[in-house]
């Protein structure tokens, strides 16, 4: 009998809605064949069968909401992934629907714990066996929470590196919230709770520092003018300000490679990649999905992609590999008629870019006449561990020289 199991699906999921079964108990299932729609908390997405076999119970119905890791449903005929008691050496082939998902942030740990044996000898499941030695976890250090102590593929992946387990941090205490019965109560979604929970640690756990520079935005004001005549013309897709500020971005985060980066713990990784992760608003909360390698991309491939993107972001079809993988993020609230605002950064990354609307103010021109000028904020929120201000203040410079000659971003 093989246990279904429900699939870590992003970076951040902790738990997911079946939303709707495609098969019935009893139907027959081949590998590939779409089980269920699952709903995380960036979109929902088709399960896939991964072993041949009959579905012979449904554990969870539609509409419910389930942890990464718990069952879902069992096949019958699969390959057996339920854990036994009897020690066994031999090989396992481990699949997809075998092997137990990342653990997420925080793990509750497990009732009645018993230490396993020291060394070689502890007692572990021939699956448990094979995931330490791929991730090369030292089994003397897990505590075995199966039958006698035996540990099992969930304390591998619970435990996730070869150092003890670190306590579990107290949980924040939440301020009681009155209300009466004419206001509304709407429990938390998925996409709403891993975003209070994501953001939370950034604001405690990382040491932001905010940076703002003035754009002057009449020069790109005017060419996105004359490019969109030319589109329409020609029946092309219409060029955003928003588009101008990517390609801008990813070029300057790969001239400036210690803003493109992450804290690592004991290190700090600088990516080689600019994988540009776009804020995008949809009907829950939000969803960042990425523009992979950006600084190699022209501004209408930038377009192109992030129209794509946005499409299917509000739609709930972005697979997990679209919005995973970013280094660098930017949130663009201008067509809100927000004119500055900063960002909260994004971890693991290291900066997020705010960008504001174009707004019609008095400036003064070269000849110290007051005139009437198009100017736009950006501002950069960075983790004060990985990046320093000058380093920030070089960034935003080398965007804003981008911007300010926006031509130099068509060659």
């Amino acid at each position: 009998m093989t246990e279904l199991k429900m699939p870590k699906l992003s970076d951040t999921m902790l738990e997911g809605t079946l939303v709707k079964w495609h098969k019935k108990v009893g139907d027959k299932i081949s590998v590939g064949d779409v089980i269920a729609d699952v709903e995380t908390d960036k979109a929902t997405m088709e399960m896939e069968a991964f072993d041949d076999g009959i579905l012979h119970q449904i554990v969870v119905p539609e509409g419910g909401i389930i942890k990464v890791g718990e069952c879902l449903a069992l096949i019958e005929g699969g390959k057996p992934n339920i854990e036994k008691t009897e020690p066994a050496a031999s090989p396992v082939k481990v699949t997809s629907a075998m092997v137990a998902p990342l653990a997420p942030l925080s793990p509750k740990p497990k009732p009645r714990p018993t230490v396993a044996r020291e060394g070689l000898g502890a007692k572990a499941s021939p699956l448990a066996r094979k995931m330490a030695l791929e991730r090369g976890v030292d089994l003397s250090r897990i505590t075995g929470t199966g039958p006698g102590g035996r540990i099992v593929a969930a304390d591998i992946t619970q435990q996730g590196t070869s150092s003890p387990r670190p306590a579990a941090a107290a949980a924040p205490q939440q301020i009681p919230v009155l209300f009466s019965d004419a206001d509304t109560k709407t429990p938390l979604s998925g996409m709403r709770r891993t975003i209070a929970e994501r953001l939370l640690i950034s604001k405690t756990q990382i040491p932001h520092f905010y940076l703002n520079m003035e754009i002057n935005a009449g020069p790109l004001s005017e060419l996105r003018k004359e490019i969109n005549a030319h589109a329409e013309a020609t029946g092309s897709p219409k060029i955003t300000i928003n588009d101008f500020v990517l390609l801008a971005t990813a070029r300057a985060a790969a001239l400036h490679p210690k803003v493109n980066a992450a804290f690592a713990g004991d290190s700090i990784v600088q990516y080689a990649s600019v994988n540009l992760s776009v804020a995008i608003a949809v009907e829950d909360g939000l969803i960042t999905p990425v523009i992979r390698d950006a600084h190699t991309r022209s501004l209408r491939e930038i377009s192109s992609a992030v129209k794509d993107l946005a499409i299917r972001a509000r739609s709930k079809k972005i697979k997990p590999e679209e919005y995973q993988g970013g280094t660098i993020t930017i949130s663009n609230l201008g067509a809100y008629g927000v004119d500055s605002f900063y960002a909260i950064v994004n971890p693991p990354q290291a900066t997020i870019l705010a960008v504001g609307a174009i707004m019609k103010k008095p400036v003064v021109n070269d000849a110290n006449q007051i005139v009437v000028g198009q100017r736009m904020n950006i501002s950069l929120s960075g983790d004060h561990r990985v990046v320093d201000g000058a380093t920030g203040a070089e960034f935003l410079a080398t965007i804003r020289k981008s911007l300010e000659a926006p031509a130099s971003l068509l060659l």
